[in-house]
């Protein structure tokens, strides 16, 4: 015996019913009952259909927290030791494509070091940031619309 010779024993396997395919086999309406919407092709309400009521998820109460906060374009300082200006700002930073969203404000983040004396205009900036730019003999200014609460944690 070779493999393309096996097959199922006489009988124990049958043909699926080819439903809604015409008479052939199941004759006149394929299993499917007279008329109406499951009479149809592509027919069904979905799993979470209720007979048109409220679905179950939206009748139990919603707990929790849900923080919609703000999402900041990052900026690290080992990437503004690339930049040959001596003032960064926001224009600059969408020209070397290190800002890509115009509608998300900017942070300044202490990833790596800073070597040189920069002067960066951002929205706002970490306290590990601010100090390191300070160090190296720079200095960040905040825009009017940063949070306070960066503002008060550099000084």
């Amino acid at each position: 015996m070779k493999l393309h010779e096996l097959q199922p024993s006489t009988g124990s396997r049958k043909n699926r019913k080819r439903v809604g395919r015409g008479p052939g086999g199941t004759d006149k309406t394929a299993g499917r009952g007279h008329k109406g919407q499951k009479a149809r092709s592509g027919a069904g309400k979905g799993a979470y259909f209720e007979g048109g009521r409220s679905r179950l998820i939206a009748r139990l109460p919603k707990r929790g927290f849900n923080n919609v906060g703000i999402t900041f374009e990052i900026v690290k300082l080992s990437q503004l030791n690339d930049i040959e200006a001596g003032t960064v700002n926001r224009d600059v930073l969408e020209v070397l494509g290190l800002v890509r969203r115009r509608n998300r404000p900017v942070k300044l983040l202490a990833g790596g070091e800073i070597t040189r004396a920069v002067t960066v205009h951002v929205d706002a900036a970490s306290a590990a940031a601010i100090k390191a730019i300070e160090a190296a003999g720079g200095q960040v200014i905040l825009s009017a619309a940063t949070n306070t609460e960066d503002a008060q944690k550099a000084e």
